[in-house]
Parts: C-alpha cells; structure tokens; sequence
C-alpha cells in the first residue's frame, strides 16, 4: 500500500491508459532510432527471418481443405500470429511496426534523418532475414510435403499477391499495417509478455485472414514462389502451368508488389496510428498524460 491509496497496489498490474501508451511508445521510437547501426542491422536481420517463420507457418496451414473460407483464412491469420509474437517478445527490429517512431518525430523528439536511418537499416536488414529463411526452407523440401501442396499454398500465395493492382496494394499496405501496428501499440499497454501476446493475435489474425498486405512477409512469401515455379510437382498441385506463371517474376514483385505495399505500410502505421495518436494525446497543447497513467479507463 503506498501515500497513493488503497487501490494503488493494482498499479503494477492493471494496463497502461492510451495517453501512457502514447509516451512509452514516444519513448521507444527516441530508443530505436538511437541504435547502433550493427544492432540495429542485427535485430532487423533477425526481425524478417521471425517473420519469415510467421509466413511458413500460416503457408502450412493454408494446407487446409475442408475448412470453408473463412475459418481457414481465421487459422492462416493465426498461424502468422507466431511472427510478430517473436519480434515483439524476442527483441527484434521490424521496418513496418518502426514505422511508430512517427510519433517521436512528430513530438520533436527525433530528427528526420535518424528517422529514415532506422527505416532503411530495418528494412534492409528484414529483407536479408527474410530470404535467408526462404533458403533455408526451401532447402528442407518441404514443398513436398502433403503431395505438394505446402508447395502449392506457397505459389498460389504469391501468384494473388502480385495480381494485385498498385491501388489495391497500396490499400491493403495501408490496412494491413494498421493492424500491425494496432498490434503493436496495444502492447504499449502490456505489463507482461502474456498480455503483449493476447494482445497481438487479434489485429494480426484479422490482416491476415482480411488478405491485407505486409511488405516484410511479402519478403518471403513471394521468393519462395520463385524458388518453386520451376517445380513442376509443385505448379500441377496448385493447377497452374509451369509456362503461365508470368507474374511469378522479380521485376513484377518488386515494383508491382514490395513497393506499392511498402508505401501502403508506412501510410497505414505513420500516418493512421502513430501520427493519430500524437495529435490526440502528444501534440502541443493536449495535456500531458497521466502518471502512472495505468488505469485502462
């Protein structure tokens, strides 16, 4: 019990107010973009290839006959869960949930020279994780797996995500990362890693099963389609021809794809969460939260 009063011994275990959350996560983006590049490349490295692991898994479970529609799309999303879960309890740099460090720039708090620092080390250091862990799963033969069909899920993946027009990805980039960084935001509100996790599946299970889009997951779910569409065990499964795989390029997935989703991603976390989020609870003039600032309402 502390001078505070009788009901202050929850504060160690009720969640952090938004305005709270708001600070923490201020505080954080001033942290990240103060990292070491070698850290920072490091942990961005790391980032891609747990999300990476994300993406395997919801391929396996995209494995899934029988289920419908939508619950299948409800199990992908949750498989995928497993990606964000790892970087957020891990410790790891993810270019699109940095995408935060908007409120501390807003706030004045970091420069914009730090801030498109830390972007283009994390991105850079996500799409090396990411494509070491589409060899090393490609390397397994995994695609084999259930006559092929792991390998079919993987293609028929990535042949939707590059028939999408720049518009339509560049929306689904936006709402894709939204949630992410929905996701990760509630984690701002966390006292311990159990709530971080209950608090990612949800808007993570709803990107995924939306069909939203996610750059750094694109990052392995399309080179791994490359990797198989010479496969022709792998292109019959997913009843495509082997010669009408056209879109199945680098050229169509960098500039149709990666790029149009990677604008939509900074839109969706930059602008609709963390520039929100400073207007309301950090812009000159808004109050200054609240300290403890832990009662949730």
């Amino acid at each position: 019990m502390t001078a505070e009063g009788p009901e202050s011994g929850f504060h160690d275990v009720d969640p952090y107010a938004p305005p709270r959350m708001a600070a923490r996560a201020a505080t954080a983006g001033v942290a990240k973009a103060r990292l070491d590049a070698l850290s920072l490349f490091t942990l961005a490295v790391l980032a891609g290839a747990f999300i990476a692991l994300g993406a395997e898994l919801a391929t396996i479970a995209d494995v899934a006959p029988g289920l419908g529609f939508g619950p299948g799309r409800l199990l992908v999303g949750l498989a995928f869960s497993l990606g964000l879960i790892l970087v957020v309890i891990a410790g790891a740099e993810l270019f699109t949930g940095n995408t935060l460090i908007v409120i501390a720039w807003l706030a004045g708090r970091v420069t914009t020279a730090a801030l498109v620092r830390n972007w283009t080390i994390a991105y850079a250091g996500n799409f090396v994780g990411a494509l070491a862990t589409v060899g090393l799963v490609y390397a397994t033969g995994q695609s084999a797996l259930a006559g092929a069909r792991v390998g079919a899920s993987a293609v028929a993946i990535a042949d939707a995500k590059l028939a999408l027009g720049f518009v339509e990805a560049v929306t689904r980039g936006i709402l894709g990362n939204a949630l992410v960084c929905l996701a990760v935001w509630l984690c701002f509100s966390a006292r311990s890693n159990v709530d971080k996790v209950v608090g990612i599946i949800a808007p993570v299970t709803a990107f995924v099963a939306s069909g939203f889009e996610h750059s750094i997951a694109n990052m392995y779910f399309v080179p791994m389609a490359l990797l198989l569409r010479d496969n022709p065990a792998v292109m019959a499964a997913a009843g495509l021809d082997p010669n009408g795989a056209a879109a199945l390029t680098w050229g169509r997935f960098l500039l149709g794809n990666l790029l149009p989703v990677t604008i939509g991603n900074v839109i969706g976390g930059g602008v609709l969460v963390a520039a929100v989020y400073w207007l309301v609870y950090l812009r000159p003039g808004a109050g200054t939260p609240p300290d403890p600032g832990n009662v949730a309402t």
